[in-house]
């Protein structure tokens, strides 16, 4: 909820999972034989037999939830960056420096010592903040007060305009609940009302921690879900927000004020540094609606009660073992499935990442991202972009007007490859040695305030939403570009030294994808300088509407695990690109190797690497708990249906292992909508 813009990043969803040892850094090859069975036909199952060893190799880590290709690419990208940041640790930098941030940061998160010894003590001074409260119209000064006011009730943040997309404005959204999404609190099966219960006990047993007696602990546990359930109901659900038309409501902040009187906006905005806000985005009317029935139905002792909570459930990775554990043992073990927590180290690591991102992901940068890899996924960008041109004026289906905006948008779309060209200033973030709480506060904070100094000001297209080091790739409609950090190119998933094939399966699908979210039925929403903005005609839009139809009604069928299957509406946007992402990587490795005699090496031929290249991107295991988790919250379809649910609809993938018609992987009336 930190940031409205999370809500329209298209993204291409990798496991950020984490390693063993340090012989996870061997490297395994864009196609990997060994992790194939070839006793399975792949016109039956093509995921089993692209992925059938790799699975039987590779059983979860006791500390995920999950373990995958990209899974295991982020832990060795976890392993190279705890070297950088040992390194950083031990040495002697200049203060104020980058080198003595980072490594600073890391070696107060690794003293456990002092950690434990602080035990709740970090707490005391903001909970005595919140037992001062002497009125509910003190709420908003409290709340602007916090490290980061979107942890409580609401989001607060900059973000793009919809309607103009030069520009930065001030955006409030739906927030406030200690379960991951809205429908938690009210599905009905048996394991989602056990979950509830969980969730309940849990957060008793965090303010027993705390010091509550177990009766009150239980009462005040109440007391949050009451409250939680109710801005839950007001909240909009996940297939509503997929519609950015349903984020979109610009208000004067006397029309705010009119929908939450109780709540003291102008004394909030003044104490967040922006008190020249008169006019904002609301992405979620409804829920300031029911916000405000809350703030008069509930006493003042409630209220203080559910910041109690809040604040203490976002401090707890900073705390010592009791809270660390207790906050483990719900969020990974009953929500997750996960059974151990993960050693520390690379908890350390992850909030380097978080806090100094791009401080670290310069270090990685400079040492693991050659100008070779850059080099080369810039040509494949650059194809794959072409193939789509190409495919645009051959559409039978879209008239030539809106193909004009198409190709407009099209040339439009800005690509980043490896790492900003402007890398991000720290100066005015304080790290110390010793104080590991402090340090992730300040961090938190700083990255806050940073996004709130954005607001009235000029949109910076050259910024990222992801650090170099980071195993993914996203595209972002409001700007108009594909973003492909230095981790996500490395084998096994991009090799500048490999077959052209599987690399164009593999990352040239990833290209794909998210150039085709430009498009997709979120994407194509926005024009070429991300205003949103109608660029359809009437008949194009239908017909687009018809076909996506036919994606999401396919993937509805799947079954993710016991009787849940895909939500086709959720996962439409990803659906869609994977699709359109790998037929775009076919044409665009045909036209890139048109000159070049392909010759079949270890006894397949380059159509068959190039599709055992996109199958074995999605090799995974997954537990059930994830799986579930996943199935409320996840755009994207599990990893089994991103490999089979794309070539059934391929003719290419048909003609390359000469499968029959009425074959498992064939499907009958193909999706296409690029």
């Amino acid at each position: 909820m930190r940031l409205l813009l999370t809500v329209l990043l298209a993204v291409l969803l990798v496991t950020a999972a984490v390693a063993q040892s340090p012989d996870a850094a061997l490297k395994q090859p864009v196609l990997d034989t060994t992790s194939m069975d070839a006793s399975i036909d792949p016109c039956t199952d093509f995921y089993a037999y692209s992925c059938s060893n790799w699975q039987k190799k590779n059983p979860i880590p006791a500390d995920q939830s999950s373990w995958s290709a990209y899974g295991k690419l982020q832990d060795e990208t976890l392993l190279q960056l705890r070297a950088l940041l040992e390194s950083a640790a031990k040495a002697d930098a200049a203060r104020g420096s980058n080198e003595q941030k980072i490594g600073d940061y890391y070696a107060s998160c690794m003293d456990e010592s002092a950690v434990e010894a602080l035990g709740s003590k970090p707490l005391v001074p903001t909970l005595a903040q919140i037992a001062a409260l002497k009125s509910k119209r003190e709420l908003a000064s409290w709340v602007a007060s916090a490290p980061d006011a979107s942890l409580y009730f609401f989001g607060y943040s900059s973000l793009q305009d919809f309607k103009d997309s030069t520009q930065q404005i001030a955006g409030v959204d739906q927030g406030g609940l200690g379960l991951p999404d809205r429908d938690f609190y009210f599905k009905d099966d048996a394991k989602s009302v056990d979950l509830r219960k969980a969730y309940v006990a849990h957060v008793a047993k965090m303010f027993e921690i705390l010091g509550d007696k177990p009766d009150a602990a239980k009462k005040a546990a109440y007391t949050v879900m009451r409250i939680e359930t109710a801005l839950a109901k007001a909240s909009q659900t996940r297939v509503e927000r997929r519609d950015p038309h349903n984020l979109d409501h610009r208000m004067t902040l006397k029309e705010l004020t009119a929908i939450t009187p109780s709540f003291d906006w102008r004394t909030f905005f003044a104490k967040e540094g922006t008190p020249t806000v008169v006019s904002l985005n609301v992405a979620s009317p409804g829920f300031f609606s029911g916000l405000e029935a809350e703030l008069k139905k509930e006493k003042l002792s409630d209220w203080k009660t559910y910041l109690r909570w809040h604040y203490m459930h976002s401090q707890a990775q900073y705390l010592a073992s009791p809270f660390l554990k207790e906050d483990f043992s719900f969020y990974g073990k009953t929500l997750q499935g996960r059974e151990e927590m993960p050693p520390r180290w690379k908890k350390c690591v992850n909030g380097v990442d978080s806090d100094l991102g791009e401080a670290l992901g310069q270090v990685y940068a400079e040492k693991y991202f050659g100008p070779d890899a850059k080099q080369r996924a810039a040509r494949m960008v650059k194809g794959i972009q072409e193939a789509m041109e190409r495919d645009l004026q051959q559409l039978p289906w879209m008239s030539e007007t809106t193909k004009k905006k198409a190709r407009e948008k099209l040339h439009g779309m800005a690509n980043k490859i490896g790492y900003p060209d402007k890398w991000r200033d720290y100066t005015k973030l304080e790290v110390e040695r010793g104080d590991y709480a402090s340090n992730g506060n300040r961090g938190t904070h700083f990255e806050y305030r940073r996004q709130l100094a954005k607001i009235g000001q000029p949109v910076d297209r050259g910024e990222w939403g992801m650090t170099p080091p980071t195993v993914n790739a996203y595209y972002n409609p409001q700007v108009n570009d594909i973003n492909f950090p230095a981790g996500i190119l490395q084998p096994p998933l991009f090799d500048a030294k490999s077959d052209d094939a599987p690399n164009y399966g593999n990352t040239g699908g990833t290209v794909g994808h998210e150039l085709t979210h430009g498009f997709d039925d979120e994407g194509r929403q926005f024009d070429a300088t991300g205003n949103l903005k109608d660029w359809w005609t009437p008949e194009d839009a239908k017909e687009f509407e018809k076909r996506a139809q036919c994606i999401s009604d396919q993937y509805s069928g799947y079954t993710i695990v016991d009787d849940i299957k895909i939500n086709g509406k959720l996962t439409l946007g990803e659906d869609t690109a994977d699709l359109g992402g790998l037929i775009l990587a076919y044409a665009a490795w045909k036209d890139a190797t048109k000159v070049q005699k392909l010759e079949p090496i270890e006894g397949f031929t380059p159509e068959q690497r190039f599709f055992i290249g996109y199958g074995q991107s999605w090799c995974a295991n997954e537990r059930d708990e994830e799986k579930r988790l996943r199935a409320t919250t996840d755009p994207h379809s599990p990893e089994k249906y991103r490999a089979s649910g794309v070539v059934v609809n391929m003719p290419e993938f048909r003609e390359a292992f000469h499968c029959k018609a009425d074959a498992a992987m064939v499907k009958k009336d193909r999706c296409r909508v690029w």
